[in-house]
């Protein structure tokens, strides 16, 4: 009898333990915005909001790990900011909230408090604000103002793309000739382009700028394809002049044959999608590019014509870089109107849970030039690649 008692007691205090353990973990997990419980490798963290109810909130992990000097840039206007949240979102969750990197971002104008405090709040790294100089963003002292705007009138008539609109061409020249001169870039040595209403398909889950440095890569892009000629007319000869007038700039291993299909003759129009792309900062701070923009500038096709910044950068990475130094990141997918960058390797769509639909990808079809660069740059194409060309 006394030996039954004893466990009857033993159990009694055990369970009343155990209530009370529950009890105090309840409090600690659901009390008045405080304490904590993890589960797994995760860190709650219980927090009161304003409507009355407690959420149990992940705490994101700080990344502690080995990082490049290396930023996001974005180039918008205030009323840019809800088409563009969509972007950082998506940059965020595919890739930076793993490695936290900086975000810089440019506007010819001040940006607002809501634009800084609503996209402070999406990026997980440090956020940056700045003001493009008046001299980036008006046109030139030699440029004749009222020539300039009968081209733009021609070019309203003609239907050609931004062909009569002015920012677009301060946009073009600024991106081709001076964001990497911004002060608030002097610090770092890559950045990745974003733009508004564009999409990543698939985790990132290796560190992009440390893949470029590690690998001997100065320029990535994801979609290439041929630029509307009426557009930049005078483009290749004014390039051709400056190669004539500076030939030890040219890189001996050159990606000529990527831009021109007869040795440099003329310009075949494929260029590397400058909305997304990955970057040496260098590659554009550096005495062969800076001269030949400043040659281009000069020429005055910024305004004369609507040279663009997608042909004036993938001329100077052609020209300047050893061509091993190029690269196309297949595996990240991606979206800008129109066109689709998809994994067309399913073992790559399911490992990087990519959202994307193969069969949209643009980058086997007849209009891109990505092919052509596999073929130049002696890279394996996927097996399947013919499968999803036109």
């Amino acid at each position: 009898m006394q030996l039954n008692l004893k466990s009857g007691t033993t159990r009694a205090v055990a369970a009343a333990c155990i209530i009370a353990t529950s009890l105090w973990l309840l409090v600690q997990g659901t009390g008045a915005g405080s304490g904590s419980f993890s589960v797994g490798h995760q860190t709650f963290k219980a927090q009161d909001e304003p409507n009355g109810y407690t959420y149990r909130k992940v705490k994101h992990t700080k990344y502690k790990g080995r990082k490049e000097k290396a930023t996001f840039v974005t180039l918008a206007r205030n009323e840019d900011l809800y088409s563009l949240l969509g972007s950082i979102a998506s940059v965020e969750d595919r890739f930076n909230s793993k490695f936290q990197y900086d975000w810089v971002f440019l506007n010819d104008k001040e940006f607002s408090d809501e634009f800084k405090r609503v996209t402070t709040a999406m990026v997980s790294g440090t956020t940056k604000y700045g003001l493009v100089p008046a001299e980036h963003w008006s046109l030139p002292s030699w440029i004749d103002a009222d020539k300039a705007a009968k081209v733009r009138e021609q070019m309203r008539e003609d239907q050609i793309i931004y062909g009569d609109s002015l920012p677009y061409r301060h946009m073009c020249r600024f991106e081709s000739g001076f964001f990497y001169r911004h002060e608030l870039l002097a610090d770092y040595d890559w950045y990745w382009r974003v733009e508004p209403d564009t999409r990543i398909y698939c985790d990132v889950d290796y560190d992009i700028f440390r893949f470029m440095k590690d690998n001997g890569k100065k320029y990535a892009f994801t979609i290439s394809l041929r630029e509307y000629e009426g557009t930049i007319k005078t483009l290749w000869d004014t390039t051709k002049q400056f190669m004539e007038q500076n030939p030890s700039l040219v890189h001996p291993n050159n990606m000529l044959d990527f831009i021109s299909d007869d040795d440099g003759a003329s310009y075949n129009l494929c260029h590397f999608w400058s909305n997304f792309e990955v970057g040496w900062l260098d590659l554009w701070r550096g005495p062969a590019y800076s001269a030949y923009f400043d040659h281009l500038d000069k020429a005055g096709g910024f305004f004369y014509e609507r040279w663009g910044d997608a042909p004036v950068h993938t001329i100077g990475a052609a020209l300047f870089l050893d061509r091993s130094e190029i690269h196309h990141f297949g595996d990240i997918g991606y979206y800008h109107v129109p066109f689709h960058s998809c994994p067309i390797d399913e073992s790559i769509r399911l490992n990087n849970r990519c959202n994307c639909n193969p069969d949209d990808d643009f980058t086997w079809k007849g209009y891109s030039c990505t092919s052509k660069f596999y073929t130049v740059s002696n890279t394996k194409k996927p097996k399947e690649w013919l499968k999803y060309a036109d």
